[in-house]
């Protein structure tokens, strides 16, 4: 038999007899000391596939340090709403004067989300207005650059 490689050579392939069928055929794959063809490879690589995989864990989605600042951070919120009835914006037009979110100024990374000298009482009218238009807020002193 002969077969072209890529140069377009005529090459002779010599046929070996298979050790999954015991034909003599042409020698796809030489796995762990044993020649198999190609009809023989796929049925072994298929049955050898059939081995259930491990599950990757799912990463939680907050860490474990996270959720104790949470809790933290809940009851401070409740006490510094208490404290602060009022939206300190007072946006005209926008406010409804009763504030419920906690803005936090320059942002809630690592210290940032326990820190109450960053944060401000705010209305959701407000909030919204403040995150939505930042280049404005941080002119009008509602934001800082959280970098």
């Amino acid at each position: 038999m002969f077969k072209i490689n890529k140069r377009t050579h005529l090459m002779k392939v010599n046929k070996k007899p298979c050790d999954g069928c015991g034909i003599e055929k042409v020698i796809w794959k030489n796995h762990q000391r044993k020649r198999y063809c190609k009809q023989c490879w796929s049925a072994h690589s298929a049955s050898n596939n059939s081995k259930p995989t491990k599950k990757q864990k799912a990463l939680p989605s907050r860490s474990q340090k996270r959720i104790t600042q949470d809790k933290e951070y809940s009851a401070k919120r409740k006490v510094f709403l208490n404290s602060h009835p009022l939206c300190k914006a007072n946006l005209s037009g926008i406010c409804t004067n009763h504030s419920t979110d906690v803005h936090h100024l320059a942002g809630r990374m690592g210290d940032l989300y326990l820190d109450e000298t960053n944060w401000l009482a705010l209305c959701r009218s407000c909030h919204m207005w403040i995150e939505n238009n930042l280049k404005s807020a941080r002119e009008m002193g509602l934001s800082k650059s959280k970098i």
